[in-house]
């Protein structure tokens, strides 16, 4: 467990040293040891608890679509959770002496300072797991920070062909600022007309759309 400070919320330094840590990893194996060390003080219990604040934001939309977005982020969290577990378990970062990518220490960068920006207003502790987890499947596994068959509205999903991933708003990178689409290896799905904003949008419109964006497909926490 990330430990609390004395009014009962968690010590956003200790993230932060945590973050400082993570950065200084040079191949994706020592990546991954370094984020099982600290997923796995968590418990199962944990997962399922951020699944339940997930379940919460999500409550406005469409229950078809709930449903499936519900799926799939379930399957990220806990999934991810066990394969982590399973790769520590089975001596398995010790093989991978890949160097990691140059994005990552930017990565850290970015959640160190949205978990501080969260600091006492959205359970920092959860968010740094969140994005643990991400981390993991994009920095150490190279996979997309949305699982494979992720839904979007209008029917566009994350997709793999020949081992190369595609999404659906992968270049909606710049419009989010939280957003893992920068450090994710998926490339934008060609010929896609899915969830462009307006035309000439109003300030409205344009921030209505960086929202939706935001909340439903970041699952923080």
């Amino acid at each position: 467990m990330i430990p609390n400070d004395p009014s009962g919320f968690p010590a956003i330094g200790d993230i932060s040293l945590k973050c400082q840590d993570l950065r200084k990893a040079k191949t994706r194996g020592e990546l991954g040891e370094r984020i099982a060390a600290i997923v796995l003080q968590h418990s199962p219990v944990e997962i399922q608890q951020m699944k339940r604040n997930f379940d919460d934001k999500i409550q406005e939309i469409t229950p078809e679509y709930r449903e499936r977005l519900t799926k799939k982020i379930t399957e990220h969290l806990l999934g991810t959770y066990q394969r982590i577990r399973l790769a520590q378990q089975q001596g398995i970062f010790r093989t991978m002496l890949e160097p990691v990518s140059a994005r990552q220490v930017k990565y850290w960068e970015m959640v160190q300072e949205q978990c501080q920006d969260d600091y006492r207003r959205d359970a920092p502790a959860f968010r740094f797991l969140k994005y643990l987890l991400a981390g993991f499947c994009m920095l150490v596994l190279n996979e997309p920070g949305h699982p494979v068959g992720t839904p979007f509205p209008g029917g566009d999903s994350v997709q793999t062909t020949e081992g190369v991933y595609y999404c659906p708003v992968r270049d909606k990178a710049n419009d989010v600022d939280a957003a893992l689409c920068p450090f994710c290896p998926a490339l934008q799905t060609p010929e896609i007309g899915y969830l462009k904003p307006p035309t000439n949008p109003n300030e409205h419109k344009k921030q209505e759309f960086i929202e939706h964006c935001h909340r439903f497909h970041n699952f923080n926490g």
